[in-house]
């Protein structure tokens, strides 16, 4: 019970959590054997530990984010957004290269280092949600408030674009659909896709012409692999041994043979190795399951908040988590190219979870805002009724009871409206 007195928000999503992070905790330590004999000595103990520490870390985390009010993040979003584009020019000019990919930043005075993109994501969504939530009534204004959006996403992907095609792509794709959701004109988003689509031919085609092709190369090589299913596919071909040697039901925790010769099993692969650990049931379905599950529990959180600026972001939030999951999972199975997306919440690293958790810390702020909300309203209608007069023996509290709701639901709407 002491530590039940943490949790804020909706339990499902907390229970969804914690699930994710002991898969995380049991699939780490099983992948990454050979790296720890290859980095430290082979201490098979080192990452396990390593990443126990990044998972408290993200309960920490997500714990503190759920206790702030969610109209805080409302007033951060502009700064946060700023603070993103900072870094991304940051990352695109000093860069430290990992993986023959210049998307890292160092840590000032430690050597820990985390990618901006993963916090431009979120940054981006927040300010995304605060202006459909402002402007609601003005959503077809294209000089003012659509130009000012498709203008932060323009900057967000063209910064990270040059170093991370697939999380420019999935921030883009994100994006889209929260302007859909917020009832953007269909013309509107079709200009969005249309310049898009222009400018991603126009950065390939200068790359190629200025002969500094640098990542161009990369993508073009796994996007021909794809197509036509030849070259040198060693990742995939690895990953889908490993899913035919799991089968439908579990070999058991450490099983796994593909981990040895995978790259990156612990991070962009674990998904397979989870599966022939585990098999494709317990694996594969419950995993997917897990994040389905996630994304409905915040549909009814959305579709219970009385602010539309909590509804946006809870939704922006979880479709952007949810979606980099099916991502994952889809070059797994070989559905989509290799791009190089971790699994949330699963994946090692620390940058990701820590990010993760910021993530789903807002997620469950909103739905303890929602809860909060509800509590109030009910204790007005309550409070109304035990104080209502009696007159010729009819009870008015009835009466009295729907005026305060009807009043409450008002300065809800009033308040709504002004965010």
């Amino acid at each position: 019970m002491t530590a039940l007195k943490y949790i804020r928000g909706d339990r499902v999503i907390w229970t969804v959590i914690i699930i994710l992070s002991v898969v995380s905790l049991l699939s780490v330590y099983s992948s990454t054997g050979s790296l720890a004999y290859k980095k430290v000595s082979g201490d098979t103990m080192y990452y396990l530990f390593r990443q126990f520490k990044y998972i408290v870390l993200g309960l920490a985390v997500v714990v503190f984010f759920q206790v702030i009010p969610y109209r805080a993040f409302n007033k951060l979003s502009v700064l946060f957004l700023f603070v993103a584009v900072v870094l991304l020019f940051i990352t695109l000019i000093r860069g430290q290269e990992i993986n023959d990919a210049n998307r890292w930043l160092v840590i000032p005075g430690t050597n820990n280092t985390f990618q901006p993109s993963e916090f431009a994501k979120f940054a981006l969504i927040m300010y995304l949600a605060r202006m459909l939530a402002m402007n609601q009534n003005s959503i077809d204004n294209f000089k003012g408030t659509f130009f000012r959006m498709a203008g932060a996403i323009a900057l967000v992907c063209i910064l990270i674009l040059p170093t991370n095609l697939s999380t420019a792509l999935i921030i883009f794709i994100v994006s889209f659909i929260l302007l859909f959701v917020g009832r953007v004109p269909f013309k509107y988003l079709a200009a969005l896709v249309g310049v898009g689509v222009t400018g991603l031919a126009l950065f390939l085609l200068l790359s190629s012409a200025m002969s500094r092709e640098g990542r161009i190369d990369t993508w073009k090589n796994r996007i021909e692999r794809y197509v036509t299913g030849e070259g040198d596919q060693f990742q995939a071909d690895q990953a889908k041994v490993a899913i035919v040697r799991g089968g439908l039901l579990p070999n058991g925790p450490g099983t796994s043979t593909q981990r040895i010769l995978l790259p990156h099993p612990y991070s962009d692969f674990i998904f397979a190795i989870i599966i022939e650990e585990y098999g494709s049931v317990i694996g594969g379905v419950f995993l997917v399951f897990l994040y389905l599950w996630l994304l409905f529990r915040t549909g009814l959180i959305v579709r219970k908040t009385k602010s539309t600026f909590g509804a946006f972001l809870a939704f922006g939030l979880a479709m952007g988590l949810v979606f980099q999951a099916f991502i994952n999972m889809g070059v797994t199975v070989g559905l989509l190219p290799v791009t190089g997306q971790t699994l949330p919440l699963v994946s090692m690293g620390g940058s990701s979870m820590f990010f993760t958790s910021m993530a789903l810390g807002m997620i469950l702020s909103v739905s303890w805002g929602v809860s909060k909300e509800a509590e109030a309203e009910e204790a007005a209608v309550q409070n109304a009724a035990g104080e209502a007069p009696v007159s010729d023996g009819v009870s008015e509290s009835g009466d009295a009871a729907s005026q305060t709701a009807n009043k409450t639901e008002e300065n809800i709407q009033h308040e709504v409206t002004n965010e």
